[in-house]
């Protein structure tokens, strides 16, 4: 199964895309694919992958929502929709099919349709694009999956009732539409660089996916600042993972890494365009954070982090998109140039945000910074109240380690 699942991931929106292009009715075609690829994860495992995957899963979903459409239509008696059901030949699983273009980009975009709150954008382009799984998604927007399965549904419904046409949307809402879409990547990229839960640190195929679409996009959108941007930083971060844990899967912090395995073709594209994006005038918020991930990227070795550089770009960043995430960041750039007091003063600003209430990063972030300044005692209750609350088993057991490794009394 796990060979199956990077490739059912990277052929959900193909599909699903194929069929919202062919048939239209988004909700329902999100049910059959969602359908198509439980029916594929419990059969390909025992018959094995077929040889045309993409058609199979094609055959199946179209199968499962000609019974929808039947099913639809005699309890409704309408007769268009036994017209068009007469009209569907679905092609045979291991046929082969004429190329088709890739629909990912037009998904992307109808997951962001207007009629549909910024949250639920996010949260369907994940299930629908990302193939995340719903307790994936909530655990991104740190909500109950109780809550967030209604809202996935809620959000089909509305693209649904607003009469939505499977196309890209018209220039007036690209702007709007395309800031969703780079949150919906940075996302997935962020739950395949750490996964939010499980034993695995990373998981790479959602990286790599989170990379490719976001090529695609800076291919069809080159103008675009911020989508050259958000791709830089990915590239940045990325050129790390091999160094990010060692053979058994610890993980390894930035300043205790191996910069010689850091991946430097990724290094130097990403500063590349991180350069090129930050001379083109206005700059947003991925730029600014791709210039913080190329400070640390072009650094020989950690004590020689310019983190002079690093705090200003995170103020202006925090001018820019005032977040609870980027206070926390710009505290451990403090932290480095000031002292860890002064980190630990900024971080007490946070204790009543809302947004980091259930974080195991506030902890942890506060428990290094207080065994830096001398209190161990209160360093290790820190570590293990952030290794309570993460669900990540790597960082969990990183973090206990760091407790256990404080010296009692």
């Amino acid at each position: 199964m796990s060979e199956i699942e990077p490739l059912l991931r990277e052929l959900t929106p193909q599909v699903l895309g194929f069929l919202a292009r062919r048939y239209g009715q988004f909700d329902l075609c999100e049910d059959a694919v969602q359908e198509a690829l439980l029916a594929a994860a419990t059969q390909w495992p025992t018959d094995g992958v077929p040889a045309n995957p993409r058609g199979w899963l094609i055959t199946v979903a179209s199968r499962r929502l000609t019974d929808q459409f039947r099913s639809e239509s005699a309890r409704r008696k309408r007769e268009d929709s036994v017209a068009l059901m007469e009209e569907v030949v679905s092609p045979g699983a291991d046929q082969d099919q004429p190329a088709e273009a890739d629909d990912t980009l037009t998904l992307l975009f109808l997951c962001c349709h207007p009629a549909v709150t910024p949250a639920s954008q996010v949260a369907l382009t994940l299930r629908a694009v990302g193939g995340l799984g719903t307790a994936e998604i909530a655990r991104a927007f740190m909500v109950p999956e109780a809550t967030m399965a209604p809202r996935i549904s809620r959000a089909k419904k509305s693209i649904k009732a607003a009469g939505s046409r499977f196309v890209l949307p018209p220039e007036e809402e690209r702007a709007d539409r395309l800031r969703v879409v780079l949150q919906v990547l940075y996302l997935i990229f962020n739950e395949g660089y750490t996964a939010s839960s499980g034993e695995e640190l990373q998981r790479v195929e959602l990286t790599a996916e989170a990379i490719r679409l976001t090529r695609m996009l800076r291919e069809s959108l080159p103008d675009e600042g911020e989508v050259a941007g958000l791709l830089a930083l990915m590239l940045l971060t990325d050129a790390r993972r091999a160094a990010r844990a060692t053979e058994g899967g610890e993980l390894i912090p930035i300043d205790e890494q191996d910069r010689t395995l850091w991946n430097r073709k990724s290094i130097e594209e990403g500063a590349a365009l991180t350069l090129e994006t930050l001379a083109g005038g206005d700059v947003g918020s991925y730029q600014l954070q791709a210039a913080i991930a190329a400070v640390h990227a072009e650094a020989p070795t950690a004590d020689e982090t310019d983190w002079r550089q690093i705090l200003g770009l995170y103020v202006l960043l925090e001018k820019l998109a005032p977040n609870p995430m980027v206070t926390l960041n710009r505290a451990i750039a403090l932290a480095q140039v000031e002292g860890p007091q002064a980190g630990l003063d900024l971080l007490a600003t946070l204790d009543d945000d809302k947004h980091l209430a259930d974080n195991h990063r506030l902890d942890a972030v506060r428990a290094h910074l207080l065994q830096r300044a001398g209190d161990p005692e209160a360093a290790r209750e820190h570590f293990l109240a952030a290794a309570r609350r993460t669900t990540s088993l790597p960082e969990q057991r990183y973090l206990t380690a760091k407790a256990a490794a404080i010296p009692a009394g």
